[in-house]
């Protein structure tokens, strides 16, 4: 593409989506099977942005005996459309591994198997996404007193292009959050970090010994990780709670994540929402698999059997202090009982400390500014997971994450990626065949409406 000049009127599409991990993958994949049903006229135009060079997601923890935590039944089609080419199963025929993982007898596949069914997905749709394309402005385009479009501006290295777009589908992701003064360093590491970090250790001397922060699922394959990889290591595992505690994946539970569930929760009165998170959070956050857990404790009882103890658990305790040193990180333990303090000297201090939604409306400027709010400060999503904005903003503006408060613990995870795409495109369509009023559109109304 060649940068637009100010006379150009620049491509319009139906939709433009910034981010292409999973959900906006699964939407591009919607998108095709649609436009393979309909004709030309009907056919929904889209283009995607993606920062990234190549498709990846959560490459750093990509461990090699790390399993999926949702069945791959789940993956980005399968529950919008049984039948689609674009499946797990589908994926699985075309490597040759189909009967060998039926005879698995499991319905959660390696994290590295699944990564590489989404890079399979992506790629038979790329001629939809610009990768290596940061998005760095978004722009509203006024016609008779209503945005009827927004001009989205990426650039690639010094290339700068402009597209024009009806409706925004935002799937910025997850940004890691560390602690409150603490900062990502080569010895001070985010979770998402660990394996291009671990290969960085490779060739110097051993580290003697690694803390790792936190209670969750991450925390604890990576306290397995390093354990196994570096067999002379100590690794200590802090974290305030006495062990870590299981995720809750029964059946029942597991209804939270089921599409009923989303119309459920958004019609939910506040105090009902924040009490079916408090009921149902130990589906997500801050748990893990029980066979990852037994494995773990399984490891640590042997090594006090055997008088070798380099796992060590540093429970009902936190830390207070890590300071780096030219060589090491020296950390400082408070027990929560006692109040008594511990000095760690280690290599590395790795924090499993989670991720929080990127700034949904942090692009947007001024058509930031037409989006409404809650009273908390929130952005406020309507049931389509379109954002609310005030009468003279016609272009939409869908949300692929950040809707938690609005839709429920679906909206980040995978569960519903694959209904939440098929809404919003129904969204998207249904829309696009209504003017400003509402009212149903007889006739394209511009030239530039024409499909690209």
């Amino acid at each position: 593409m060649s940068p637009a000049s100010p006379d150009d009127v620049p491509p319009v599409h139906d939709l433009i989506g910034i981010g292409f991990g999973p959900s906006n993958v699964a939407m591009a994949i919607a998108l095709t099977e649609r436009n393979s049903r309909v004709g030309r006229q009907q056919a929904v135009t889209a283009h995607f942005f993606e920062r990234q060079p190549r498709f990846g997601w959560h490459r750093g923890m990509l461990i090699d005996d790390a399993t999926m935590q949702v069945s791959f039944l789940k993956d980005l089609v399968t529950l919008r459309n049984p039948s689609s080419e674009f499946s797990f199963l589908c994926y699985l025929q075309s490597e040759g591994r189909l009967v060998d993982f039926v005879n698995g007898k499991s319905l959660f596949p390696l994290r590295v198997e699944f990564h590489d069914y989404f890079e399979w997905a992506a790629a038979k749709v790329d001629d939809m996404v610009s990768y290596g394309h940061e998005v760095i402005a978004v722009r509203p385009v006024v016609l008779d007193g209503v945005v009827e479009y927004v001009d989205v501006t990426s650039r690639s290295g010094s290339e700068v292009v402009v597209h024009r777009a009806r409706n925004l589908v935002i799937g910025t992701g997850l940004r890691p959050q560390m602690p409150d003064g603490v900062e990502r360093t080569d010895r001070v590491w985010h979770t998402s970090d660990l394996l291009a970090r671990v290969e960085g250790l490779d060739g110097a001397e051993p580290p003697s010994r690694f803390v790792v922060v936190g209670a969750g699922q991450s925390a604890a394959e990576n306290v397995a990780y390093l354990h196994r990889r570096f067999p002379e290591a100590e690794v200590c595992a802090v974290f305030s709670r006495y062990g870590y505690s299981p995720a809750d994946d029964s059946g029942f539970a597991n209804r939270i994540f089921d599409p009923d569930a989303v119309d459920e929760y958004f019609t939910a009165p506040d105090e009902t929402k924040r009490k079916l998170m408090g009921y149902h959070g130990n589906t997500n956050y801050a748990v893990v698999d029980i066979d990852l857990i037994d494995d773990l404790y399984r490891t640590a009882y042997q090594e006090k059997v055997l008088g070798t103890e380099r796992l060590r658990f540093l429970n009902v305790s936190r830390v207070v202090d890590a300071v780096e040193t030219p060589e090491r990180v020296r950390t400082t333990v408070e027990s929560l009982v006692t109040g008594e303090r511990t000095t760690l000297d280690a290599d590395v201090v790795v924090y499993a400390t989670g991720y929080l939604p990127a700034d949904a409306l942090g692009l947007l400027g001024e058509v930031g500014e037409r989006c409404r709010l809650d009273a908390q400060g929130r952005v406020r999503v309507e049931r389509d997971y379109r954002v609310a904005t005030d009468p003279g903003m016609r272009c939409g503006v869908y949300l692929q994450g950040g809707t938690e408060h609005t839709h429920g613990i679906t909206s980040s995870l995978l569960s519903n990626t694959a209904i939440r795409v098929g809404e919003i495109l129904d969204s998207i369509v249904e829309r696009g065949q209504k003017d400003a009023s509402g009212r149903p559109r007889d006739v394209v109304d511009d030239e530039i409406s024409t499909p690209i």
